[in-house]
């Protein structure tokens, strides 16, 4: 069948790997793409926004699936635009309904829907420009550090994690009434801190079925030690070493079990991954958040670990019969090195050649924020390339990582050395 990704990232190139090593898959489109997979597929200069451009490719191309990388197409409804076009409604699509991407497009949704089916997470209240005093009040009766989330999309930067009091009041006022986060921040999410350490999980549901995938771990932070400002992720680590069969039990009975059984119940059609942000506080999994797609840079150790095809996993899911299918993982661990532009994630410049990347054998490299331009791959983003890895521990897969990383050059290259520190 004729396949569409929608998407321009390094989750995408690795969606792309994955689909074209599958007997299923006649021709891939991506779009819009980048260099890496305009060495693997077919790029189409559209945004993934652009539900009409989207709609003539699919029919021009006779494009039987669409698989959609990112969250801002699902929260503002490709699922449903699909689902209700004469044209379009019998194209599988990858990704839940605009009602079930609220889980991603709204915090305070999410969290309702986490009080609901009594799934563990921080306490929380919401406030907004009218009520920005009682929220003020609200941090008064938490202790440090003071979490802060904008309720809408900010593309992973807007949550603020705060140790001062006043600080926390100050940004909760900036947030609220002079929009920080833009709309994102019209509605502010205040919430106890929870101490711990993180992970993510995923799963992929047809809404009635589903399967776990590989763990993970992320690192988010730009400096070493997790110092610094927040990014959209500077390399990942699969599985997660401390996630043992007991943890994964809690996991599965307290949280994935009562997340896919919940949105069957309210009647939220849902055929897609859901990614759980979680953190082991003590024993005990609890809840950060929800994304409504795969994660990025995490895609790019979960994915290459997945040994079944993706291809056959996606049919399982539109056609509702995942309870058919046995997931084979690969047990090796795998782990991706993002490297990004010079003064990522704030202001930094595009253009840049890269060189090197022929040279690298023993990782994959997949492109992130990457184009081509005059036949030369340049830089086109904040980050742009990450290198997995495997081997029989994390520890041997980084040092493969960092190894082929020393072949890659782009000017102000720069790329965290200490990945898996706390593990």
């Amino acid at each position: 069948m004729n396949i569409l990704v929608l998407g321009s990232g390094g989750r995408e190139h690795t969606f792309a790997y994955k689909i074209v090593q599958s007997s299923l898959c006649k021709k891939l489109f991506v779009a819009p793409g980048n260099a890496g997979t305009a060495k693997i597929a077919t790029n189409v200069a559209i945004s993934v926004t652009d539900f009409a451009a989207i709609k003539e490719l699919v029919i021009n191309e006779k494009i039987e699936m669409v698989v959609v990388g990112p969250e801002d197409p699902l929260v503002q409804g490709i699922t449903d635009f699909f689902a209700g076009d004469n044209d379009l409604k019998n194209v599988a699509v990858i990704g839940p309904s605009q009602e079930g991407a609220r889980l991603e497009g709204s915090k305070e949704y999410a969290k309702e829907f986490l009080f609901r089916h009594n799934i563990p997470t921080a306490s929380y209240q919401s406030f907004t420009e009218s009520t920005v005093n009682e929220g003020k009040q609200f941090l008064e009766t938490l202790n440090a550090p003071y979490v802060l989330k904008a309720d809408g999309l900010a593309a992973g930067k807007g949550v603020l994690i705060l140790q001062d009091i006043e600080e926390a009041k100050t940004e909760l006022e900036n947030m609220l009434t002079n929009k920080k986060f833009g709309s994102a921040s019209e509605k502010v999410v205040v919430e106890e801190f929870l101490d711990g350490i993180e992970l993510s999980v995923f799963v992929l549901t047809d809404g009635k079925n589903y399967v776990t995938l590989p763990t993970a771990k992320d690192y988010k932070r730009i400096g070493e030690g997790d110092k610094g400002l927040n990014t959209g992720g500077m390399g990942a680590i699969s599985p997660v070493p401390f996630a043992d069969d007991d943890f994964m039990n809690k996991i599965e009975e307290q949280i994935i079990k009562p997340t896919v059984q919940g949105l069957a119940r309210e009647d939220i059609d849902y055929k897609g991954f859901i990614f759980i942000g979680l953190i082991k506080v003590g024993d005990d999994p609890k809840v950060i958040e929800y994304n409504v797609r795969m994660g990025d840079p995490e895609t790019e150790v979960v994915l290459p670990r997945v040994k079944t095809d993706l291809v056959s996993l996606f049919k399982h899911v539109s056609d509702q019969t995942l309870n058919e299918i046995n997931i084979e993982i690969d047990p090796r661990s795998a782990t991706t090195v993002m490297t990004v532009s010079g003064g990522y994630p704030e202001a930094y410049e595009k253009g840049k050649e890269i060189t090197g990347i022929e040279l690298i054998s023993d990782s994959i490299v997949f492109h992130a924020g990457t184009k081509m331009e005059h036949d030369k791959i340049v830089t086109n983003g904040g980050r742009v390339i990450a290198v997995t890895s495997f081997d029989d521990d994390f520890r041997k897969a980084l040092v493969k990582s960092y190894n082929s990383i020393e072949k890659l050059y782009f000017d102000k290259m720069y790329y965290r050395k200490d990945l898996g520190f706390d593990l």
